[in-house]
C-alpha cells in the first residue's frame, strides 16, 4: 500500500536483497539473431554478495548473455528471473528500482553536462521515499568515480575514459541491488580499471549481486566470486576462479598459450601469455643463465 509524504503518494519500494539468496537465474538461455545462432542453453545464478565475471574471447557470446539478462535482448529459449520473479513480469520501472545496466556502447551525444548524466541514474526513484537522496547520491558516485571537477563539463567533450566513468557514475547513482555491467573498463587506465572493479567488489561486499563482462583476465581473477567462460556461444566452465583459469582450458578457448603464477607476495592469480618473441626468448634465456 502507497504511503502518503508530503502531500503526494509514493511509490512502494522494493524488498532489499537477502545476501546468499538468488538475485539473477537465467536458465537455458538460447538466442538466435538474423537466423545465426549467437547462445545455446546458457545457464548461470547469481547471489547477492557475490560478482560474477563472463568471460570468453570476442564473439563468444558473453555481451548478448548479458544483454538477455538484463531484458533488452530477445530470447529464442530459457528463462530470466530476477529476484524470483520472471523478468517478463516485471513493469520497467520496477526493473529499473531492482538491477542497473551499463552498456559497452554508452555514448552520449547530446551536450548534458556530467552532472545531469549521473542524475539520470536517479529516475526510477521518482515519487518515492528514495528521491530525497537524490543529491547524496549523485554527490558519491561523482566522488567515488573520480569526476567531480568535471561535474559541469559537457559529456561530448570529455576524453573516451571520463565518458565511461560518467556513465558508471549514473549506474552507482542508481542505487539499486543488481548491477549489470558490459565491459565497464574497455576505455578506462590502469587505475580506473582497478578503481571500477574495487567499486564492484565493495558493492558485492554491501550484499549487492554483480554481473561484469571483462576481457582482462586478471581482473576476472583478482575480483570475481565466479567465473563463467564463454566460447562459441555455449558456457564451457562456471566455477571459482582457480576451478576455470586453468592453463590448458584457456589455452584451448583462446587460442593462446598461458602460463597460470602465483604472485609471490599478495598470493594473487596471474596468466600471462606466453610470447615467442625472439627478445622475450633472449631476455627469458638471460635471466636463468643470471639464476644458474
Amino acid at each position: 500500500m502507497s504511503a502518503i509524504f508530503g502531500g503526494r503518494p509514493r511509490a512502494q519500494l522494493p524488498e532489499p536483497l537477502t545476501e546468499g539468496v538468488a538475485a539473477i537465474e537465467a536458465t537455458n538461455i538460447s538466442v538466435r539473431i538474423d537466423g545465426k545462432q549467437i547462445l545455446t542453453d546458457a545457464s548461470i545464478g547469481v547471489s547477492a554478495g557475490e560478482v560474477l565475471a563472463l568471460i570468453g574471447p570476442n564473439g563468444a557470446g558473453k555481451s548478448t548473455l548479458l544483454s538477455a539478462i538484463t531484458g533488452d535482448q530477445a530470447r529464442s529459449g530459457g528463462e530470466v528471473r530476477i529476484a524470483g520473479r520472471r523478468i517478463e513480469d516485471w513493469r520497467l520501472r520496477e526493473l529499473s528500482q531492482r538491477r542497473a545496466v551499463l552498456l559497452q556502447d554508452n555514448g552520449v551525444f547530446f551536450p548534458f553536462t556530467v552532472e545531469q548524466v549521473v542524475e539520470m541514474g536517479r529516475a526510477p526513484w521518482q515519487r518515492t521515499v528514495r528521491e530525497d537522496e537524490d543529491d547524496e547520491a549523485v554527490a558519491e558516485a561523482l566522488a567515488l568515480t573520480d569526476i567531480e571537477r568535471f561535474r559541469q563539463r559537457r559529456v561530448p567533450s570529455l576524453s573516451g575514459g571520463e565518458r565511461a566513468r560518467s556513465s558508471f557514475a549514473r549506474i552507482l547513482a542508481q542505487r539499486t541491488g543488481v548491477l549489470l555491467l558490459d565491459e565497464p573498463t574497455a576505455a578506462l587506465d590502469l587505475r580506473h580499471q582497478e578503481d571500477v572493479l574495487r567499486l564492484a567488489r565493495d558493492r558485492a561486499r554491501a550484499g549487492d549481486a554483480v554481473v561484469v563482462v571483462l576481457h582482462d583476465l586478471n581482473l576476472a581473477a583478482a575480483y570475481a566470486d565466479r567465473i563463467a567462460l564463454l566460447s562459441r556461444g555455449a558456457i564451457v566452465a562456471h566455477g571459482t576462479p582457480s576451478e576455470v583459469l586453468t592453463a590448458e582450458r584457456i589455452g584451448a578457448v583462446y587460442e593462446q598459450a598461458v602460463e597460470i603464477m602465483t604472485h609471490p607476495v599478495s598470493g594473487a592469480t596471474l596468466i600471462i601469455p606466453v610470447r615467442h618473441d625472439a627478445r622475450f626468448a633472449a631476455g627469458a634465456a638471460a635471466r636463468k643463465e643470471s639464476v644458474l
